[in-house]
């Protein structure tokens, strides 16, 4: 059986393992304390967010346990390009570590069976589903049984939840772990989940008496920017041309068909991009993964299907061009910009269709009512979000309980919008759409009519249509001539977000609820933005992801930080050009080999000998006995 690791000097040991085998001279946060939870025999629950060192917090205890003699760790692990790009680190810091997945060889699995039996592996990745087959339950209980099973680690754990964003049925299994193996610590980790995805991993992990971890969700480096959709792809390739020209980045689209559609499309306008959903061959899933991966300043256009666990850290940016499910979604996929800590951008389109189409299919979907009503909650709250005037950071953190301050650091804030009290205009809008009703049931039936017709009503334009239904007649005929039609957009945009109006059937037509009485009677005040595109800016900012003064845009991959020299810089380019060199000699991604972080370091301080490389955080041991010596050469080259 297993039994926690005694050891006085845990927290010392620790440490060593960090400086020794990461290169890190410090643990960050809370990544000790839950260090210490695992070595000592607990168990762990971890929100942090992503960039935020997760891994190290599951990967240090697996290794101090495994050097106490207590055996392997098994990593619960959902994507395939995950488990491969760990592994790929790990094997670069010197530990041993492997994955089964249906990649392998049946060769392959079996020498990895072996590995794992023989007690030689630290760490074992594994997908939850192949961890449940009987064949690998065995395995385990044949290590449990010699004390040799260290700690369970669930990697993305709100795949756990219904109530999260990307629920998978497979993990609900993982509670076989503390059944079986109850004395086996176990951490669940995930960079997102609300109280509701909280409680569900709690519950169906069997975590009840697990410390909990709760990180600040706080992405400071990251620029969050909402505009409202006029033209997406202009102004999208405006944002990606004036902000990010070269950078690597992902386009988030709401389907497979559009996603396609958009890769073409930048590719066409010369800008390097690859298109990724579930539907594309798995073949050419990889492919496309890889090269996102291992190449400089290309586009991923994807579904959702791609992201989760892409540890790419030099991501400068991720633009939605259709508004996610929730928060939690939104979150999730921005936080994949700027792993690094380096400035990043959070860049989305929002318009009225993104309303109608996401409330549409929470009402037409199979779910139970109490499903539905928590997801039109989380859909609300990032429309209030897409609406805010206020701080975006401030609302973000607010939705996952967290105070915070306005962060100088979004839209919002670098640009306060001009606004105006929409409250008429939204009661003309309102008693139009009740006299179409009325109008109907007096004349022709009742009908309902889109957001198009309302708006050339309201703006006195005598259609064909318009005089065909006898609507120019109406009290409510071009009392709104004042508004453009792209304000009248806005506004019935904020009506449905708020709730006020609905839209029903296959063409959208709208409907009053019954909360827009009190909007008809005056009892609520509504102010939105004044429609404007955010102004453009340079491509300069400072290193913290603050803006300086309002003009900040972040620095792309080809750019050297802003602290080094002239000769530093070319330094630092002749090291990135080494390091790329290595990693396509080892089939690895650059940031595998060493950080543009490190590399920056390096380049700063320009070590002369291996004892003063070895000080330069993210240099471990078995890194600097690989790469020493070359390393030397390109810094004393970089001096001539």
């Amino acid at each position: 059986m297993n039994t926690p690791v005694t050891l006085p000097a845990a927290t010392a040991v620790a440490r060593q393992v960090l400086a020794e085998v990461f290169g890190y001279a410090a643990f960050r946060g809370q990544q000790q304390a839950i260090v210490e939870q695992l070595i000592g025999g607990g168990d762990a629950l971890v929100l942090m967010p992503t960039g935020g060192g997760k891994s190290l917090c599951y990967q240090i205890p697996a290794i101090v346990r495994h050097r106490a003699g207590q055996g392997v760790a098994v990593v619960v692990s959902p994507l395939i390009a995950l488990m491969q790009d760990q592994v790929g680190a790990l094997d670069e810091v010197g530990v041993e570590a492997a994955f089964l997945n249906s990649t392998l060889t049946p060769q392959q699995a079996a020498s990895v069976e072996q590995g794992l039996l023989s007690g030689r592996l630290t760490m074992l990745y594994a997908a939850p589903e192949r961890l449940l087959t009987p064949r690998f339950l065995a395995m385990l209980e044949s290590l449990h049984e010699r004390g040799q099973l260290s700690l369970f680690a669930i990697d993305e754990a709100h795949c756990v939840s219904q109530w999260g964003h990307d629920f998978r049925e497979e993990y609900l299994g993982l509670s076989a772990l503390h059944e079986r193996f109850p004395d086996v610590p176990r951490i669940a980790l995930t960079a997102t989940a609300d109280d509701h995805t909280r409680a569900d991993i709690v519950e169906r992990l069997q975590l009840q008496d697990a410390k909990l971890f709760i990180s600040s969700f706080d992405r400071p480096n990251i620029r969050y920017t909402i505009v409202e959709r006029d033209n997406a792809r202009t102004q999208l390739l405006r944002f990606l041309r004036d902000e990010h020209e070269g950078d690597a980045g992902v386009v988030y689209c709401g389907s497979r068909k559009k996603v396609e559609e958009t890769a073409a499309w930048l590719q066409d306008e010369g800008i390097p991009a690859l298109p990724y959903h579930a539907g594309l061959d798995a073949g050419v899933r990889k492919r496309h993964q890889d090269r996102f991966l291992r190449e400089e300043g290309l586009v991923m256009v994807a579904t959702i299907a791609f992201g989760m666990g892409i540890d790419k850290p030099d991501v400068r940016f991720v633009a939605h061009l259709d508004l996610p499910k929730n928060i939690e979604g939104y979150y999730q996929e921005t936080g994949r910009g700027g792993r690094d800590g380096a400035p990043a951008d959070a860049w989305m389109t929002y318009g009225l269709a993104d309303v109608v189409n996401q409330r549409r299919m929470i009402d037409e979907s199979p779910a139970g009512d109490d499903f539905k009503r928590v997801q039109r909650g989380k859909l609300d709250a990032l429309l209030a979000l897409a609406e805010a005037h206020d701080c975006r950071r401030v609302r973000l953190l607010a939705y996952f309980g967290e105070d915070s301050q306005p962060c100088g650091n979004c839209d919002n804030c670098l640009h306060p919008p001009v606004t105006w009290d929409s409250t008429d205009a939204a009661r003309k809008a309102l008693s139009c759409i009740y006299r179409f009703a009325q109008h109907g049931r007096e004349h022709h039936g009742a009908r309902s009519f889109g957001v198009a017709y309302l708006i050339d009503v309201l703006r006195g334009k005598r259609t064909e249509k318009v005089e065909q239904y006898g609507h120019a007649s109406l009290s409510t005929f071009g009392i709104g001539a004042d508004l453009s039609e792209q304000q009248w957009r806005a506004v019935l945009r904020q009506l449905v977000a708020l709730g006020h109006v609905v839209t029903e059937g296959e063409y959208g037509t709208l409907a009053l609820t019954d909360t827009a009485r009190t909007v008809l009677r005056g009892d609520v005040q509504l102010r939105m933005r004044t429609p404007a595109e955010a102004p453009r800016r340079s491509r300069s900012r400072t290193r913290g992801g603050a803006a300086a003064g309002t003009d900040a845009a972040p620095r792309g991959p080809k750019v050297a930080p802003a602290d080094l020299d002239e000769r530093q810089i070319a330094c630092f380019e002749a090291l990135r050009q080494w390091r790329a060199d290595v990693a396509r000699e080892h089939n690895l991604p650059a940031y595998v080999v060493f950080h543009d972080a490190t590399l920056a370091e390096m380049a700063r301080r320009q070590p002369a000998s291996l004892a003063e490389l070895g000080g330069i955080s993210g240099v471990g041991a078995k890194k600097l006995e690989a790469y020493g010596t070359a390393l030397l050469q390109v810094l004393e080259e970089g001096k001539a």
